[in-house]
């Protein structure tokens, strides 16, 4: 399988005064084409720190970043914005759609951005509602759908700019349990239609929907789970 981001010897670090804290150690670790990988850990592990490095939200303090065998490292933060719209797809545990936009143009929107035709990114925007069952909720705004609706929205958004990455943040972790199996069925789906996909969480339950697992606790990244595994909700 086609390695599409990695990491190799990536840490983390904030300094605030004299004070420096360590968001993530020094972390090797490789994401591929159709692999769902779940990033394992406590509130405050680092594991949201290794999402935002993947998703080049943030520079390494030290090491390397590689998004597509390019390293992000000396790119300007212009043509980092630039790597993330055309490569990764983003899922928030907020949703983070805008309020006053129905569920079609919230999806539409990141096609615009990109200087897709309105026409493109409205026929795009709605073949990626229909493949996550949103087609009869497309002129609703945001506070008219429930919880797992607005992530299956999220979702489509995420899609339509057919990002080789999708990177996830919690998408669960304010849905009801219905909800959750639907939306990691769907995020399964896509990493077997080719995707890396790539979801952060402290609920064990979803360990039965990945392909590998990393477990991050005290900024340390590892293949294999601490001896407490008592975070999960």
């Amino acid at each position: 399988m086609t390695v599409v981001a990695e990491v190799r010897g990536a840490s983390k670090e904030y300094k605030t005064g004299d004070t420096t804290i360590v968001a993530l150690q020094p972390t090797n670790a490789e994401f591929k084409e159709k692999e769902l990988t779940l990033i394992i850990g406590p509130s405050g592990s680092g594991k949201t720190t290794l999402l935002s490095l993947i998703g080049c939200v943030i520079y390494p303090t030290a090491g390397e970043v590689y998004i597509n065998g390019q390293a992000i490292t000396t790119l300007s933060e212009k043509e980092l914005a630039k790597i993330r719209l055309q490569n990764i797809g983003f899922v928030f545990q907020s949703f983070n759609l805008l309020a006053p936009l129905p569920a079609l143009d919230n999806v539409m929107h990141p096609m615009l951005l990109m200087g897709i035709s309105r026409k493109e990114a409205r026929q795009r925007a709605e073949t990626a509602l229909e493949k996550v069952g949103m087609t009869d909720r497309m002129f609703n705004l945001p506070k008219m759908l429930s919880g797992g609706q607005q992530q299956r929205v999220a979702i489509a958004r995420a899609l339509v700019t057919n990002p080789r990455i999708i990177l996830c943040d919690e998408p669960t972790a304010s849905l009801d349990v219905k909800s959750v199996s639907v939306v990691m069925a769907e995020l399964k789906q896509l990493a077997e239609s080719g995707k890396s996909v790539t979801v952060v969480t402290h609920d064990l339950r979803l360990k039965q929907y990945a392909d590998r697992i990393i477990y991050v606790n005290d900024g340390v990244a590892s293949d294999t789970p601490s001896e407490d595994e008592e975070f999960v909700k």
